[in-house]
């Protein structure tokens, strides 16, 4: 489980829009980290959007956002384009940036387990250190928080 103050793990992601991020090619880079459990759903959609929608002030601070599911390359382009987003959207379908991140967990919803992402938002900084962690992210006021935190980098 990455906590604050940890150096970010090894990950490299195809995206929908410019090839492939990695912990290395992010290097020198402030940037956001939020997994979501899929494209199109309600809390995932919403979220998705207000990233999107403060995506100038994120930038207006060197932050770069993205958005990180299991889905694949071709559900994250339907996504974007369906709702207009603009932040990055990486692909891990193998799961491996889950597990290294801690978010891939047994959930429970209905008396059904199975295993999921956890909602969870990391802020990364230009040393590769987590300088913040959300998890069992709740959607509402989230991207605000997450703005201020940058802001204060």
């Amino acid at each position: 489980m990455v906590e604050v103050g940890q150096t970010v793990p090894d990950f490299s992601m195809p995206t929908d829009d410019v090839g492939t991020i990695s912990s290395d090619g992010l290097k020198g880079q402030i940037y956001v980290l939020y997994f979501y459990p899929k494209d199109d759903t309600p809390g995932c959609t919403t979220e998705a959007k207000d990233f999107t929608e403060l995506k100038s002030q994120f930038n207006a601070t060197g932050v770069t956002v993205i958005g990180v599911s299991k889905d694949t390359l071709a559900k994250h382009e339907k996504f974007r384009a369906k709702h207009e987003l603009s932040v990055l959207l990486a692909s891990d379908e193998d799961g491996a940036a889950c597990e290294a991140f801690g978010v891939w967990v047994e959930k429970n919803m209905y008396g059904r387990k199975y295993m999921g992402i956890e909602r969870a938002t990391f802020l990364i900084d230009a040393s590769g250190i987590v300088q913040n962690v959300w998890r069992k992210v709740k959607v509402k006021g989230h991207v605000d928080a997450v703005l201020d935190a940058a802001q204060s980098l």
